[in-house]
């Protein structure tokens, strides 16, 4: 039986198409390879506990008259215990008609010592409250963030409000130190 021809317009696109098929079959420079060669990030896991104190102040700049918007606050905080740092955020906050109902949503970068490692991260916070009683409440660094020894932070912390005292737990991670 003949073998019919490769219609003239398929030649370039069927052998680059084998080519490539070729090289990352048999080729060194086949990613997986590539990957499983390289060494693995030892990546340490580690909590951080203490208690801070906060000053919150209502921002007046840049509120828009006649339009409805959220309160706007200024966040500062003095983180003791494991952490030793301070930090400075922004807060968004809004109420409802319902007594205890409300929102939020904040960003802050904490400058300072985790564990002995110092650097700056950032903070994200979103919180709601349903008839006064807090319910989901998720403060996680933004990824990336970490800065100084603390490159590659990751992790989400738990605040914890007792009368006036405001405690943290930093459930985290961290490249091991060389």
């Amino acid at each position: 039986m003949p073998i019919s021809p490769i219609p003239t317009g398929l030649v370039l696109p069927v052998l680059l198409g084998l080519g490539s098929g070729l090289a990352a079959q048999t080729g060194p420079q086949n990613n997986a390879q590539i990957r499983a060669t390289q060494p693995k990030e030892v990546r340490v896991t580690a909590l951080a506990t203490g208690s801070f104190d906060v000053n919150v102040v209502p921002l007046t700049d840049g509120v828009r008259q006649g339009v409805w918007s959220p309160g706007r606050m200024s966040i500062d905080k003095q983180f003791k215990g494991d952490l030793e740092a301070t930090s400075q955020g922004e807060m968004l906050a809004a109420g409802t008609e319902v007594q205890g109902s409300a929102g939020y949503t904040a960003i802050e970068r904490v400058s300072g010592k985790l564990h002995g490692r110092a650097g700056t991260f950032l903070l994200q916070h979103f919180a709601v409250m349903y008839h006064g009683v807090p319910g989901e409440w998720i403060v996680m660094v933004v990824p990336d963030s970490g800065t100084g020894e603390l490159k590659g932070l990751a992790g989400r912390m738990t605040i914890t409000i007792t009368g006036k005292l405001h405690a943290y737990a930093l459930n985290y991670t961290l490249p091991a130190q060389r």
